[in-house]
């Protein structure tokens, strides 16, 4: 481990906890550089519609640009553990700062389509590494005492930076251009990576350590394979087509491939023994399932404001900032309770909150008031954070210290891959429900309904030019608006499924002792 800088320590669990020197400093600097990367998976939301106009891509297209960032932090993820024991934690830390601001600016600089989705996988592959090393951070230099409160900091800073991002994003989309969405990562990269270089030691390289390339490989040929069927899979009518074939086999194959070598091999990418705890296990599905709920909903709340509701887009991304107020409350909320309440009750009341918030949206149309909108996002939030410090402390509570961080990188995947299969998922179902409903509403309209005919329908005719557009305009509005309330009821429903997988988490009877890494000058 890196040289310990201590004045005296504290007793935890039978042992000494030294007390690191500069520890804010060290938290405030990994914390920036985790909103930095979570701002970025939402930020972009509000501006697609500008970047649609600015490269010329379809509606299908320019969600490429949330997906494929995503996608390439997800695949990215897992290997963050091998890269910090090989070549030190704090050198990778400083690669991905580095490479994740230079790829933004690239964003920033694009004028099609290609490039911006290319620079939004290279920030993918760069920023996947901030989550899980910053959290290996702040797990080492707090103590088990102190750890609900400094996960708390750090969920804070991974849920809110989505919810801060359409805000963000909103206001420099609308009073400046959406390439400043990108360019306001410059600074904040600059002053994480100044703070890192200053605060953080570096931690003893291991030489031996190895990257398991076949099973790296077929996960990251799953993923990517998946992620392309998912997204291109209504645009070409599912396996109507050739290519959504092809890619419905390879990812299967390499999935299967994947999990045999796994089950076999004598030291292969992930761990196996990681899915023998229980609490390990079960949390890697609640962190999906947050994954889906609250980012598909962000996705689908956005051209909801924009499109069905005519908002500009800083108003769009000022209605949803309370989402970010209520995750924020109850973050630092929990920091406090966990330990005091019996974790799977909180995580409970969580679900039923995101549950809840989820039904009152089923109910809504485009006349929906702002203080219906904000009041139930402050809800969503606040059930999100009743959520995220309860899992993320009780999923690594009786994981032994040796594997944490393997299980950071693997927990981070299942977040990443739950957001952007939700993403895909919802949009491809607006799309597919929305053709759905305008055939099923569409039926009712012909020359024999006499409503149509009616003095106060005239402008409605179908026996029109003018009047079948009108009435098109229409069925299509009301046809959009089923759509979504199926899809706000699709998360609803996943919400209260995962609710029962509470009782199969335990409470540890102690907290677990941890190798306090030292990081600081």
């Amino acid at each position: 481990m890196a040289n310990t800088a201590t004045a005296g320590g504290s007793t935890v669990g039978g042992s000494v906890m030294p007390v690191i020197a500069n520890r804010g400093m060290i938290t405030a600097c990994v914390i920036l550089a985790v909103i930095m990367q979570a701002l970025d998976t939402t930020i972009a939301n509000v501006a697609l519609p500008y970047i649609q106009g600015s490269v010329s891509a379809s509606s299908d297209q320019i969600n490429w640009v949330l997906t494929s960032y995503i996608v390439a932090a997800a695949i990215m993820t897992p290997p963050s553990g091998f890269l910090s024991n090989r070549f030190g934690r704090k050198r990778v830390l400083l690669v991905a700062i580095a490479g994740f601001v230079v790829a933004s600016m690239l964003c920033g600089f694009s004028q099609s389509l290609f490039e911006i989705v290319l620079f939004r996988l290279m920030q993918g592959l760069f920023g996947a590494a901030l989550v899980p090393l910053s959290q290996g951070i702040l797990l080492d230099i707090y103590s088990a005492e102190e750890r609900g409160s400094a996960m708390a900091v750090f969920g804070v800073s991974v849920m809110v930076g989505p919810v801060l991002g359409p805000v963000i994003g909103g206001w420099l989309t609308d009073n400046v251009s959406w390439r400043w969405v990108f360019y306001i990562n410059l600074p904040i990269g600059l002053i994480a990576f100044a703070g890192i270089m200053i605060f953080v030691e570096e931690t003893k390289l291991d030489a031996r350590a190895k990257l398991d390339w076949l099973g790296f490989g077929t996960l990251s040929l799953a993923i990517a394979a998946l992620q392309l069927f998912l997204d291109r899979g209504e645009q070409l009518d599912w396996f109507s087509s050739g290519e959504i074939i092809i890619e419905a086999v390879v990812s299967a194959s390499a999935f299967y491939i994947f999990l045999v070598h796994t089950l076999t091999a004598e030291k292969s990418f992930v761990n196996p023994r990681l899915f023998l705890d229980r609490n390990f296990a079960v949390s890697m599905f609640f962190i999906f399932i947050v994954g889906v709920t609250y980012l598909a909903s962000l996705a689908l709340m956005t051209p909801y404001l924009q499109t069905l509701m005519g908002y500009p887009v800083t108003t769009a991304g000022i209605v949803m900032g309370p989402r970010g107020l209520g995750t924020m409350v109850c973050m630092f909320l929990m920091g406090k309770l966990i330990g005091k309440i019996d974790t799977r009750i909180l995580l409970a009341i969580g679900l039923g909150l995101t549950a809840w918030a989820m039904y009152d949206m089923t109910g809504w149309t485009p006349d929906v008031s702002q203080w219906t909108i904000i009041s139930v996002g402050f809800i969503q939030g606040a059930g999100l954070g009743f959520l995220f410090v309860p899992l993320t402390t009780i999923a690594f509570a009786t994981l032994p210290a040796q594997m944490r961080g393997e299980g950071t990188g693997l927990y981070n995947l299942s977040r990443n891959i739950g957001s952007s299969a939700g993403i895909s998922v919802v949009t491809s179902l607006i799309t597919e429900n929305t053709q759905m409903n305008h055939e099923t509403i569409g039926a009712y309209v012909t020359h024999f309904n006499h409503s149509f005919f009616a003095p106060a329908a005239e402008s409605m005719s179908p026996l029109t030019a003018a009047g079948r557009a009108s009435l098109n305009e229409v069925i299509t509005n009301q046809a959009t608006i089923i759509a979504y309330i199926d899809d706000f009821k699709l998360l609803m429903i996943m919400s209260l499924v995962a609710m029962p997988l509470v009782i199969f988490l335990r409470e540890p009877k102690s907290a677990p002792d941890m190798e306090h890494a030292a990081i600081i000058d």
